[in-house]
C-alpha cells in the first residue's frame, strides 16, 4: 500500500484507514468495550489552528490499542451519528514533549537524499547512530552540514488538544480484531517514511 502524503503542515503521516463497509455494520448499536467504531474529526491546537481533518470514516478497536483512554471513555454508550468536542491534556494525548528524546548524529551516517520530516524506526537507523530508547520511531528535524538532528517524540508531545469527532457506524469486533488489540489503525499513528521506503508498515 502507498505511503499516505503527509499534510501541509507536518512532515508526518496521521493515522489512516478505510471506512467500515462490512455488512455487519450496525447502525443502532452503541460503542461498548471491544466493538469497533468509525470516526471522523477535525483536530485543532488549543488556539484554534486546525492541524487535521479526516473526512473519510475510519475503524477503531474500542478496548483495544488503537485509542486514547480519555476517548475510549467519552465514546461508551453513544451511537451513530453522535457528535462529541473533547479536550486533551498532553498527559491524555501524546505526552509531554521530553528533551532528552533528542540526538545529534552525523550527517554522513545518513542517505544524502535525507529530508527534515522522514521518520526512521530504531531498528533501521543508519549503522553508527546511537539514538535511545531503541523502541521509538525517530524524526528528523534539523539537517546541517555535519550532523542531523532527531528527535524521539511524537510531533504532537506537550500539546494539548481539541477534537471534534462524530460517530459514523459501530459493530461488533472480530475474534482476529480483539486479538491483535486493533482495527487496524491507531490514533495519529505515525507511520515510517525514510528514503527509497514508499510503503506503509
Amino acid at each position: 500500500m502507498s505511503a499516505i502524503a503527509p499534510r501541509p503542515w507536518r512532515r508526518f503521516n496521521f493515522a489512516a484507514g478505510l471506512a467500515c463497509s462490512a455488512p455487519n455494520c450496525i447502525h443502532t448499536m452503541e460503542v461498548t468495550q471491544q466493538c469497533v467504531v468509525a470516526l471522523t474529526w477535525i483536530l485543532k491546537d488549543t488556539l484554534g489552528e486546525e492541524l487535521d481533518v479526516l473526512d473519510e470514516p475510519v475503524d477503531f478497536l474500542v478496548g483495544g490499542d488503537d485509542l486514547f483512554k480519555r476517548i475510549e471513555e467519552a465514546l461508551q454508550g453513544h451511537g451513530v451519528g453522535t457528535k462529541l468536542d473533547l479536550h486533551l491534556e498532553p498527559e491524555e494525548a501524546f505526552g509531554d514533549y521530553d528533551e532528552s528524546l533528542i540526538f545529534l548524529e552525523k550527517r554522513e551516517l545518513f542517505p544524502a537524499e535525507i529530508e527534515e520530516g522522514m521518520t526512521f524506526e530504531s531498528s533501521a537507523m543508519p549503522q553508527g547512530t546511537n539514538p535511545v530508547p531503541a523502541d521509538l520511531l525517530y524524526t528528523v528535524t534539523e539537517i546541517y552540514p555535519e550532523h542531523v538532528v532527531l528527535d524521539g517524540n511524537h510531533p504532537l508531545a506537550g500539546i494539548a488538544i481539541r477534537l471534534h469527532l462524530k460517530i459514523e457506524s459501530v459493530r461488533e469486533a472480530t475474534e482476529e480484531e480483539i486479538g491483535r488489540g486493533t482495527a487496524g489503525t491507531g490514533f495519529f499513528r505515525i507511520e515510517p517514511m525514510a528514503p527509497g521506503n514508499d510503503t506503509v508498515h
